[in-house]
């Protein structure tokens, strides 16, 4: 490990080559704080943090730090909502127009809580000019979805929802229930399950929040040196598009310019942190991140949260090949990333979502593992993300020996 970087927590026997890769990402991979969980068969095996939470101050990063997650967030919201569909309280395949009628205008009446969980709605983007102050409200981004028509023929192809999904999900759950989507997951999530993941965050949890840390714009040197032709081209489109503020790409992250995705001035603004986005702005750390994930697919300390039918269904793929927003091949379940380069997982059995800014959350279903993994500094992901893939190749080892 980085002897300059103090890591702190506890690693089973067995798992010593994981808290080393962990480590190095410190002194190899430009890490500056973050946390690591893994459990098996409903037992914690690694719970590691260490690194700096906030770059200004020097604090350290603890038990307790938490960090956005960014699109991590979207596994959690996608947990619940497959548990309340096992409850019988929302309807994954029914059209969102029978609990929410008024979203039916303008060829979205047949759009079904699914769609949106596999990016088919076809709603990526809005298309009203709203203000970072009535994103953070989401009322008035719920109005706007309500009004505009598909970008395409919902069903028929697949991009991905990076913000909107949020906004959806959030209103097709309280439609559907009358309570508001980070409440349930505190009540049926974390809760029984005593984790540190929330979405909305109270002001008495800002203080523990790490600071996003953004990345240094790439060089084009580094661009020039991806070995894979084919991948450099496709790091060179993607940088065109979303310098062009007419793309898809770009208008779905950057909400017409009033927030901005990744960008560590914006997220890391306490108003972001209280509001509600269950797409983007949940806080977690490794160590809950993982054990949600455990409780997906085992019992953890008397707590299951999906049942094997409702993983099953889940994990069906629902969407796969070109994203008509990322402009490259993805793979969803409903809600769920499925292994693709895109999402590095353990195997096939793995389902789970990555964040923009490297943060990691899944579960593999064969091997009964949940893992999490939560960072302050954005990634730049031009051919992949090392701190993840480096962690996952020696837990594969781990696990096989």
């Amino acid at each position: 490990m980085d002897s300059t970087v103090s890591i702190e927590g506890s690693v089973a026997p067995g798992f010593e080559a994981v808290a080393e890769a962990f480590g190095r990402n410190f002194s190899e991979h430009g890490e500056v704080g973050a946390s690591l969980g893994i459990y098996l068969d409903g037992e914690s095996v690694v719970d590691l943090w260490g690194g700096v939470a906030d770059v200004g101050s020097g604090e350290p990063w603890t038990r307790d730090t938490l960090a956005v997650t960014y699109s991590v967030t979207k596994g959690a919201t996608a947990t619940l909502a497959h548990l309340l569909a096992a409850r019988g309280e929302i309807d994954l395949d029914a059209p969102v127009a029978d609990a929410w009628p008024e979203f039916g205008a303008n060829r979205k009446g047949r759009i079904t809580a699914r769609d949106v969980l596999s990016h088919r709605a076809g709603l990526p983007v809005i298309d009203a000019e709203l203000t970072r102050e009535q994103l953070i409200d989401g009322v008035p981004v719920v109005e706007a979805l309500v009004a505009q028509a598909p970008v395409w023929e919902p069903g028929t192809a697949h991009g991905y929802h990076a913000l909107t999904y949020g906004w959806l999900m959030g209103e097709i759950v309280r439609r559907s229930t009358g309570r508001r989507l980070g409440e349930l997951f505190a009540e049926l999530v974390a809760g029984p399950l005593g984790i540190d993941f929330l979405i909305g965050a109270p002001p008495t949890d800002h203080a523990r929040i790490a600071r996003l840390i953004d990345p240094d714009p790439p060089e084009p040197a580094e661009i020039e040196a991806i070995p894979d032709p084919a991948a450099r081209a496709q790091v060179i489109e993607l940088i065109a598009a979303l310098s062009d503020p007419d793309t898809l790409i770009s208008r779905a992250l950057n909400s017409n310019g009033a927030l901005p995705t990744p960008d560590a001035a914006a997220w890391n603004d306490p108003r972001i942190f209280a509001t509600e986005q269950p797409a983007t702005n949940g806080v977690s750390n490794g160590s809950s991140l993982a054990r949600m994930y455990a409780a997906c697919v085992s019992e953890v300390d008397g707590v299951r949260l999906l049942d094997e039918e409702t993983v099953a269904a889940a994990t069906v793929e629902q969407s796969s090949g070109h994203d008509e927003v990322l402009l490259e091949d993805t793979r969803f379940g409903s809600g769920y990333m499925l292994l693709s380069p895109g999402c590095p997982m353990l195997s096939e059995a793995s389902f789970g979502h990555v964040g923009i800014s490297g943060a990691l959350g899944f579960a593999d279903h064969d091997a009964k593992l949940g893992f999490g993994y939560v960072q302050n500094q954005i990634g730049l992901g031009l051919t992949g993300e090392p701190r993840t893939e480096t962690v996952i190749k020696a837990l594969r080892a781990a696990l096989e020996t």
